[in-house]
């Protein structure tokens, strides 16, 4: 599969919903209105994987951040990113079910890291559920335990991957 990589616009709007309700459950996924300001706000931080058709396959998203861990409020409030340092969050890693299970996260979480390095961020910083930490330590990050996150009602754990 040829997979190019771009910015989203605001009109992938609705592509972008589709795969971020495909991705997680009505509580947990983004609400359109937070999906807009981080285009808006985070274009350098928000990578979209597009087939040979350009369709949106899969994205990642997150904005940069001054502590190790995530706090709640960043799910619905996004704010320009500081040109260097700090830490790489991560709010929404998803691919269409389509497409899953080729390797598209991996490729995504990549592309991601590349961008903190040349930005000079101290590392990638996540939370996620249980059955997803095997896919994380996979790609070289490190469950530091239980998140203070109540989002959506779960327990999640911070997972970290120092740069």
């Amino acid at each position: 599969m040829n997979i190019h990589y771009t910015k989203p616009g605001l009109n992938d709007i609705k592509e972008l919903m589709h795969i971020e309700n495909l991705g997680f459950r009505p509580d947990e996924a983004a609400t359109e209105n937070a999906m807009r300001e981080r285009i808006k706000n985070i274009p350098d931080t928000f990578i979209v994987a597009r087939d040979e058709e350009d369709k949106i396959i899969g994205y990642v998203v997150g904005p940069v951040i001054n502590h190790r861990y995530l706090t709640d409020d960043l799910f619905e409030n996004t704010h320009p990113n500081p040109p260097s340092g700090g830490f790489q969050s991560i709010l929404s890693l998803v691919v269409h079910p389509d497409y899953r299970g080729q390797g598209i996260a991996t490729l995504l979480l990549e592309r991601l890291e590349e961008a903190c390095k040349k930005s000079q961020r101290s590392g990638i910083t996540l939370t996620c559920l249980d059955d997803l930490i095997p896919f994380y330590e996979a790609n070289g990050f490190v469950n530091e335990g239980k998140s203070v996150s109540t989002h959506a009602g779960d327990t999640w754990f911070n997972l970290v991957k120092e740069l």
